[in-house]
């Protein structure tokens, strides 16, 4: 009797957290069928008849192509992201080179520092390669990801033995055979995680793209947003609809990847 009192009070915390988890993505998916005007007098709990007005506004504002923008850019910056911290995470781990703890320190504190303390120099450096203005810089940035580097040298650490990677080498597998073929099938946890943190920041970043695009044709979500109406009014309901669009790949993600993300996540919790 008392374990089944406790497997119901466990069950019904889980689903009161879930409710307060999901109740702001509910007042999104409610807001977005109301006016501007609406929507400031209470909390919707029932839908209206005004999201397909809100959709057509929405639409009209050159959604598609900020939308393509977007997804062109999480997709570029994810895959170079993991990329290049895999191999890092790889080089960091297996290596023994000379000042190998100190550059994994370096890379510790790149972590440390703010975006904001960093645009300006990250700025003047575009400027110099002429990429200001064009959608590179968005992408470009985090390639260099001291949290992916970082992230991927703890999670190969308890996932890929040495042991394998010096049976390849005696096998006459080359090294970048072994990262492939070898390595990376052992990462997958670790990289699914990864690419879907990466994806939801870079889809989310606002700053970035606020300093380097200046083309309406280059704008992505979090800029297109906030757009959204016109010199006189802000249109709110607009607004929350390009939220709730925005959202979809976003959500598509976490449903299909959530085993392997949460695997990722746990991977270094219990080792055997």
């Amino acid at each position: 009797m008392k374990k089944k009192s406790m497997k119901f009070a466990i069950v019904l915390l889980i689903f009161l957290v879930s409710l307060i988890s999901l109740y702001p993505f509910y007042t999104m998916v409610m807001m977005s069928t109301y006016k501007t005007e609406d929507i400031f007098k209470g909390v919707p709990l029932l839908p209206s008849d005004f999201f397909m007005t809100n959709l057509k506004l929405v639409m009209q504002s050159n959604f598609i192509q900020t939308y393509a923008n977007s997804l062109f850019v999480s997709i570029i910056s994810t895959s170079g992201c993991v990329f290049v911290s895999a191999m890092a995470g790889y080089g960091l781990t297996i290596y023994k080179f000379r000042f190998r703890k100190v550059l994994l320190k370096f890379v510790m504190m790149t972590m440390m520092v703010p975006t904001q303390i960093g645009i300006i120099g990250f700025m003047i450096e575009m400027k110099s390669f002429h990429m200001t203005g064009t959608i590179w810089p968005l992408i470009i940035g985090w390639f260099a990801s001291g949290f992916g580097a970082y992230w991927m040298t703890q999670f190969i650490q308890g996932a890929l033995p040495r042991e394998i990677v010096e049976c390849a080498r005696i096998d006459g597998c080359n090294e970048f055979g072994i990262f492939l073929k070898i390595s990376i099938p052992c990462m997958i946890p670790g990289l699914t995680t990864l690419a879907l943190l990466i994806f939801l920041w870079s889809w989310n970043s606002y700053l970035v793209p606020l300093v380097f695009v200046n083309k309406p044709q280059l704008y992505t979500i979090p800029i297109f947003i906030k757009s959204l109406g016109n010199a006189y009014r802000t249109d709110y309901g607009a607004q929350i609809t390009g939220l709730l669009l925005s959202t979809i790949p976003l959500v598509l993600m976490f449903v299909f990847g959530s085993k392997s993300f949460i695997k990722g996540l746990t991977a270094g919790a219990v080792k055997g």
